[in-house]
């Protein structure tokens, strides 16, 4: 017992001295309802490459932010806020209340669609999805997470972007492929995995990680 709570410790003192520089605080207030390529978020910071980088990396090495390679353009890498500090940090400012959210995939078959039904179970503003390049229908294991999860799950023909964007929307990118898309660079980017074609604990993984991000993000809008 005594060994774990040292470990514990040791763990939190190594946060808090990895959170001690104001560009890092910034980093994770930037991460906190979007991921980011460390090229973009160094960007919007205005921070040098090579000291981005190593901020990066004290970030990284003390548990506070992952990094994963892109699945669409594998050169490209997406810092993400680790789930436990989304739940204890709470320190992002509220952002003005959008007319629509509108979450995008690249076939709006799986990710969007369940990110929509998620939203609309937490919040009165309303929500869509849309692809990129839209599959035939919404894939199975969609309807079947949903089911498991007691979650409303339209079941309607998915639709390309251009047929369903207005300009007062809010848009959140929750595939890698989308994002990456010029036309479908949305204001919040959330980087998870495509769960079709691998299996149940894939989609159980997916709705987990949109449900967390949904109940983070609608928190973050004034009333």
């Amino acid at each position: 017992m005594e060994v774990e709570r040292k470990s514990e410790l040791e763990r939190r003192a190594k946060i808090h001295a990895a959170l001690g520089d104001p560009v890092r605080l910034r980093i994770v207030d930037s991460l906190q309802m979007s991921d980011a390529s460390p090229t973009e978020l160094a960007g919007m910071l205005n921070v040098p490459s090579n000291l981005f980088a190593h901020h990066v990396q004290a970030l990284v090495s003390a548990g506070v932010v992952s990094r994963h390679q892109s699945e669409g353009d594998g050169r490209r890498t997406y810092l993400h806020l680790e789930q436990d500090m989304l739940d204890t940090l709470g320190t992002a400012s509220p952002v003005a209340v959008p007319r629509r959210v509108l979450f995008v995939c690249t076939g709006n078959s799986a990710r969007s669609h369940l990110a929509a039904a998620l939203w609309r179970q937490v919040s009165t503003i309303p929500a869509d999805s849309a692809g990129t390049h839209p599959a035939e229908h919404i894939n199975p294991g969609a309807v079947a997470v949903a089911s498991r999860r007691d979650l409303e799950l339209p079941i309607v023909e998915p639709r390309h972007l251009d047929d369903v964007l207005d300009p007062d929307d809010l848009v959140v990118t929750v595939c890698d492929r989308a994002h990456e898309t010029p036309k479908a660079r949305g204001e919040l980017h959330w980087s998870i995995p495509d769960p079709v074609g691998n299996g149940p604990e894939a989609f159980d993984a997916a709705y987990l990680e949109l449900e967390h991000r949904i109940r983070s993000l609608a928190s973050r809008f004034d009333s």
